[in-house]
């Protein structure tokens, strides 16, 4: 334990300052992605409205990806980021605001959470990026992961427990999510104060909005695009499943937590003590586990295929979490030399393709739900994007071998030696 904390403490200043603010709002993540949607889930009893909800979200992640690099000429990364943390709060407020829950509510409820993903994810990503570089992108997100998961152990049955226990006491579940609400605001302006407390600098070249990039990056794409497949059911399906084969929202919180601090520590160990050349085989691994999970729930269908896929997805999300992002970065590292772009540009591109494998994915639970039947959808759709998605394992096979050959052609010649793999870029 000593060993560990000395490691992180050698860690840059702003490294530290980031993975504490991610810390902090990672406490409100699992009532953002679980809890919302089985309000909605609740309050509806339509799972095709959840996924709508889910649609208009990923519908503002994009669009405020483009707003915030505009808003970044004017504005510091800390303001953007804190706001993007304190929406998530306001969210929620709207939703909770809602006498009935209609598509119309639903979907600006959605895009104001998407908008607060959009201003998140847009300046973390940039930040992770300037934080990090490739020998310790595998720790970041190892130690980002752990906590994440340590954090899934108790906020999940915390929270669900409590909104038992309070629908039970007063009869009303409302109330309780309401209260799960005020809690949410809270945690994000600690977040936000932690935040500040960072020496983040925005980034230095403004043009960010580019229609043609080197053909490396269209593979990066493709990838985005396989792993926005699944995305939408990682958030939204453990609560409808959750919320339609078990029953309650304190077994929600149970069937997240169970199992958890063998993933946390799993994480946390792949995280420290693997290398870049590691990072195909943990992404396989993870692609592998959640076509199980899919297989296993479509077949089963009942509250024992919920909890196995529930306990299989806790390994399977933070594998795939820790090889995707260090892979993605990678690229990013290698472009910005070869193209003389903004790293921003990349990241926001990025999301480009996010989004249309989260819309294929959402469109194929939405066809099956309208063309047969939400049991259907809720059985089968997350298998075939979870088939789909095992493609991934030889695009990014096919990416990182690209990546190495590129860090060969860039690296520089010393006493007639050959080029040794993975030296860092230089002009």
């Amino acid at each position: 334990m000593r060993s560990e904390i000395a490691h992180f403490k050698s860690q840059s200043y702003n490294f530290k300052v980031l993975t504490l603010t991610n810390l902090i709002y990672s406490i409100v993540l699992p009532v953002i992605d679980i809890f919302v949607a089985a309000y909605v889930m609740r309050s509806s009893n339509d799972p095709v409205k959840v996924v709508v909800y889910q649609l208009t979200i990923y519908t503002g992640i994009p669009i405020t990806f483009l707003i915030n690099g505009y808003l970044l000429r004017t504005f510091s990364i800390k303001t953007l980021y804190s706001l993007g943390m304190m929406l998530s709060g306001i969210s929620m407020m709207v939703m909770m605001s809602l006498t009935t829950l209609d598509t119309v509510g639903i979907g600006i409820a959605g895009l104001i959470m998407g908008m607060s993903f959009g201003f998140y994810w847009a300046n973390r990503d940039f930040l992770a990026l300037a934080m990090t570089n490739d020998d310790n992108r595998n720790y970041y997100y190892g130690l980002e992961t752990f906590f994440y998961t340590i954090i899934a152990i108790i906020i999940p049955f915390s929270i669900g427990a409590f909104i038992e226990y309070q629908s039970a006491l007063s009869g009303n579940a409302q109330l309780a999510y309401r209260i799960v609400t005020g809690f949410v605001v809270l945690v994000t302006i600690l977040a936000s104060i932690m935040c500040f407390r960072g020496n983040f600098t925005n980034p230095t070249e403004k043009k960010f909005v580019y229609f043609k990039f080197d053909p490396y990056w269209y593979k990066l794409l493709r990838l985005a695009s396989l792993k926005g497949l699944v995305q939408g059911f990682l958030v939204t399906a453990p609560a409808m499943l959750i919320m339609l084969l078990v029953g309650k929202e304190g077994a929600l919180g149970t069937a997240q937590s169970v199992g958890a601090i063998i993933a946390a520590f799993v994480m946390y160990i792949i995280g420290r003590k693997t290398t870049p050349k590691h990072r195909v085989y943990v992404f396989g691994a993870g692609l592998l586990l959640f076509a199980i999970a899919a297989v296993i729930n479509g077949i089963l269908y009942n509250s024992t295929g919920v909890i196995l896929f529930m306990l299989l997805l806790l390994l399977a999300k933070p594998l795939l979490d820790i090889a995707y992002y260090p892979i993605q970065y990678s690229v990013i590292d290698i472009l910005t030399k070869k193209e003389k772009r903004s790293e921003f540009a990349y990241i926001l591109n990025h999301e480009a393709g996010l989004y249309i494998g989260r819309l294929v994915g959402a469109g194929t639970f939405l066809v099956l739900a309208y063309c047969f039947s939400v049991e259907i959808a809720l059985r089968y759709a997350i298998v075939i994007v979870a088939i789909l998605q095992l493609a991934s394992f030889w695009v990014a096979k096919d990416i990182i071998k690209q990546g190495r050959i590129e860090n060969v052609d860039k690296a520089p010649i010393l006493n007639n030696e050959e080029p040794v793999v993975g030296l860092p870029l230089t002009d």
